[in-house]
């Protein structure tokens, strides 16, 4: 049925389940699993007619998040040569993730997208709506939201 899954991933404890679970579906379907990491933006935050300076420089920003994705990409890729599951990974830059998941699946030719009913983004994400919510809106791959 379905022979290429992105699992995007955000280090979160019910993502790092989901993708274990991803793992179990795409052996049992003989699937691939793309996993992805939407690392975010470096933050400029303005006030009044000036920006905040952050002591971080978007270099040094770029490298933790370059780093955060090795990490949870690293974690899927273990899992799934564990398991036999085939497995590569894509980490994209953006604040916007549930585009770039998106953008993800298609360039990917994934056949479904398998990810967590929420992620990590407490209660801001549940004012501004889950990411999951909108890649399930506006994604013209199947979705499989596991919880």
């Amino acid at each position: 049925m379905f022979k290429h899954i992105l699992v995007p991933t955000d280090g979160s404890e019910l993502s790092r389940a989901t993708a274990q679970r991803a793992i179990t579906f795409a052996k049992e379907n003989g699937a691939r699993i793309t996993a992805f990491y939407a690392k975010p933006e470096y933050p400029i935050a303005y006030f009044g007619e000036g920006a905040l300076i952050d002591p971080t420089t978007p270099d040094k920003f770029a490298e933790m998040a370059d780093q955060q994705a090795t990490e949870y990409l690293g974690e899927v890729t273990a899992w799934c040569a564990e398991a036999g599951v085939e497995c590569s990974t894509i980490a994209a830059t953006s604040d916007i993730p549930y585009e770039a998941i998106i953008n993800a699946a298609e360039t990917s030719g994934c056949d479904l997208i398998f990810m967590a009913s929420h992620g990590r983004r407490g209660i801001s994400g549940f004012l501004l709506g889950s990411e999951t919510n909108k890649v399930l809106t506006h994604s013209k791959v199947p979705v499989l939201v596991y919880r």
